[in-house]
């Protein structure tokens, strides 16, 4: 099949859908599959590159952070998109159009469809649906709901990430939503040990934004000082002024290292060296860093939201907190960082449930609905 892949994000920008979309392009084009990619550019990175069996174009849109798109730029990357995706329909003639988040590739998807009738499978990732990220997209929600149910309804096939994104897809649009999990390569994503270190190493990687509730991470914390740890936060954003000043507030600034914006393998490398995955998250679809810890037998303490409880089996793996209230999540690092064995045990038991998400088993599954959505009738 020759796939075109619309989506705004793919790495080294964006977060946890631009690294499922690459990961199924990779896999795809692994599999003699002719992958294209329509994505945004960001400063230096080249306007096309083959990267891993895909060729992918990079469209200019005035992006201007590798972690956030504003308003304008997706606005400019979807018109980009369509006009460059008529050219590659007349030209390469893609069987099929893969699009990730209706919003806002999928209003591209959506245009190129009308305009060429070649079928496209949009993948839903919390963040495009409305009221999964609501302090994010409530606001731009108020006014492009009102176009998104045709983006849906023309969709050949639709994909949620998690059973939490569909049901609350389906609360807003009434289409059929097949469930496809965001998978790992566990073959390249492994721990060298699943010891616990001394002393144990927590990691959270994610936007500091209001969702991911990284100020959660500083207090809880902060009420374990008694016990030996260190945290590594991984990420940027624009609460990471204040994630900043809470932690020299509180006196631990020799416990706490902040990294910034990294590129994929380097979050990899950084799990490699930890114990614990803390996301106190308010809100999440089916988390990539969720999914990675699995692998690199990490154990989990992350809020009861959305897709993390699929990933979670309590006290097996580590425990699912309420995000508001920070006695739950003191709590349940004491057990962990108290007892050793326990924590060795959770690490061991998070390897063996993420062959529940095996990144092989994912791609077939796409790859089963993409054909079916190329040689439907038109």
């Amino acid at each position: 099949m020759r796939i075109l892949v619309l989506t705004h994000e793919y790495p080294p920008i964006g977060g946890g859908g631009g690294r499922v979309a690459e990961d199924l392009c990779t896999g795809l084009a692994s599999r003699g599959h002719d992958v294209r990619v329509l994505t945004a550019h960001y400063r230096t990175l080249a306007l096309e590159e083959r990267r891993d069996g895909v060729y992918i174009q990079r469209l200019t849109s005035n992006r201007r952070l590798p972690y956030e798109a504003s308003f304008g730029a997706m606005a400019r990357y979807v018109w980009r998109a369509f006009i460059e995706g008529q050219r590659l329909v007349k030209q390469w003639r893609p069987d099929v159009i893969h699009v990730h988040f209706a919003v806002p590739a999928g209003a591209a998807a959506y245009w190129l469809h009308q305009w060429t009738r070649v079928p496209y499978v949009l993948t839903a990732h919390l963040g495009d649906v409305p009221g999964g990220v609501p302090e994010k997209t409530d606001r731009w929600f108020r006014w492009v709901f009102p176009f998104t149910p045709g983006i849906w309804r023309s969709a050949s096939r639709v994909v949620a990430v998690s059973e939490f994104t569909s049901q609350l897809a389906s609360r807003h649009y009434r289409v059929p939503i097949q469930v496809i999990p965001n998978g790992v390569d566990l073959d390249a994503v492994s721990p060298a040990s699943l010891q616990p270190n001394q002393p144990p190493r927590l990691v959270f990687a994610g936007r500091f934004v209001e969702q991911k509730n990284p100020l959660y991470v500083v207090r809880a914390l902060s009420e374990l000082r008694d016990l030996p740890w260190n945290c590594t936060m991984i990420g940027d954003g624009v609460l990471r002024p204040a994630v900043e000043n809470e932690i020299n507030r509180l006196n631990l600034k020799d416990r706490f290292t902040l990294t910034g914006w990294i590129t994929p393998q380097q979050v990899l490398d950084w799990y490699n060296r930890s114990d614990i995955l803390f996301m106190p998250s308010l809100s999440e679809g089916l988390p990539v860093v969720g999914v990675q810890a699995l692998a690199m037998g990490l154990a989990l303490v992350v809020g009861k939201a959305g897709g993390f409880i699929e990933l979670v089996e309590a006290d097996r793996n580590g425990r699912l907190i309420d995000p508001n209230t920070l006695a739950a999540g003191v709590a349940a690092l004491r057990q962990l960082l108290a007892d050793p064995t326990h924590l060795a045990q959770c690490r061991i038991n998070s390897r063996e449930l993420a062959h529940r998400f095996d990144l092989n088993d994912v791609v077939s599954s796409y790859e089963k609905t993409l054909t079916e959505a190329a040689n439907a009738p038109r």
